[in-house]
């Protein structure tokens, strides 16, 4: 993945499609998620990726905890460049279409021609079931809420309902079970388009633990040894997932974190579980490994991840116990 230009691609407009009494934290996370992404996207001096709209039905709402929400933009008619559909949960036992306001959103959902890199479709907790009301799951996989998971078979009984979840990814279409699980969602999207060093540090910003479903592919090492709150070694991490080429070693390290080598390396340790040079090699071999699904030769890759020699990128691909050899490399879910 170059993070590169995936961070300077086209803005993305990310859509909030609410309805009255829409839950809060279904939405506020995500957006807050992205508005971070888009200040520290910002402050290293790219444009910022993702325009924030909330929309309904009408101009004024109420959110779930009664909050009047105002000035809300019409539903969109029309879709220039790439775009991002979010749907949220509702409170009750089942999902109420039987209303003006929830058909007025699944006529418009009908509309919609989901296509991958075009107009995706995120939902959130029981928004999984509107986007199943209108008629958008058939044929996809797809969680929600454990408590409508029976509904949303019944609602489309082609959907492949799966259980037990943090989100389930089938393209355009990306489902979440509930709540916090969106923000969990939302930090997987970033990491897709702005990189993983970035999701990294939003979820750092946020103090969110990095989740994955039972079933999902193992963090990668950009995402990974990051569920602790040191601040100093976030910044340390920062630094290095940043730039994992450059010229790292323990003293340098301890240099970011104002520190002492002894200390540094007992802080990697104690809260990321690792130590300070077994988690750089771990991270310049991601970075080959982008390299090589990107097309590079194995001499680039070892070049651009900061490894001295093909020997040495070739010694850490077996130390780390990844299969095959950097030469016959094919694409691959990275593993911490």
């Amino acid at each position: 993945m170059d993070e590169t230009r995936l961070a300077g691609s086209a803005p993305i407009r990310v859509v909030f499609a609410l309805l009255p009494h829409s839950l809060i934290l279904d939405w506020a996370g995500p957006a807050e998620a992205l508005r971070i992404a888009n200040q520290l996207l910002v402050a290293s001096g790219r444009p910022a990726r993702f325009e924030l709209v909330f929309a309904s039905s009408r101009s004024t709402s109420t959110s779930s905890v009664g909050v009047t929400l105002a000035e809300l933009q019409p539903l969109p008619s029309q879709w220039k460049g790439p775009a991002w559909i979010v749907l949220v949960g509702l409170p009750g036992d089942t999902v109420a279409i039987d209303n003006e306001h929830a058909q007025t959103l699944l006529h418009w959902l009908r509309r919609l021609r989901l296509e991958s890199g075009r107009l995706e479709l995120i939902t959130v907790c029981a928004g999984t079931l509107l986007a199943a009301h209108a008629g958008l799951l058939s044929g996809r996989r797809a969680t929600t809420h454990h408590h409508h998971l029976d509904e949303l078979q019944r609602v489309d009984p082609r959907c492949e309902v799966v259980a037990n979840r943090v989100f389930v990814l089938d393209p355009p279409l990306y489902s979440s079970a509930g709540v916090t699980t969106g923000i969990d969602l939302m930090l997987h999207r970033i990491a897709e388009t702005c990189g993983e060093s970035l999701a990294a540090r939003v979820a750092q910003t946020m103090v969110v633990a990095m989740r994955r479903g039972p079933h999902d592919p193992e963090l990668s090492p950009f995402l990974a040894y990051r569920n602790h709150l040191h601040a100093a070694l976030h910044h340390v991490q920062d630094a290095v997932s940043e730039q994992p080429q450059a010229d790292w070693n323990v003293p340098r390290m301890a240099d970011v974190a104002h520190t002492s080598p002894r200390h540094l390396t007992r802080l990697f340790v104690e809260h990321a579980g690792v130590a300070p040079l077994a988690y750089l090699r771990r991270l310049r071999l991601a970075t080959a490994q982008l390299a090589l699904q990107s097309g590079a030769n194995v001499t680039r890759a070892a070049d651009i991840s900061g490894f001295g020699s093909d020997t040495q990128l070739r010694r850490a691909w077996r130390q780390f116990g990844l299969p095959g050899s950097p030469s016959t490399h094919e694409s691959a879910p990275m593993r911490a």
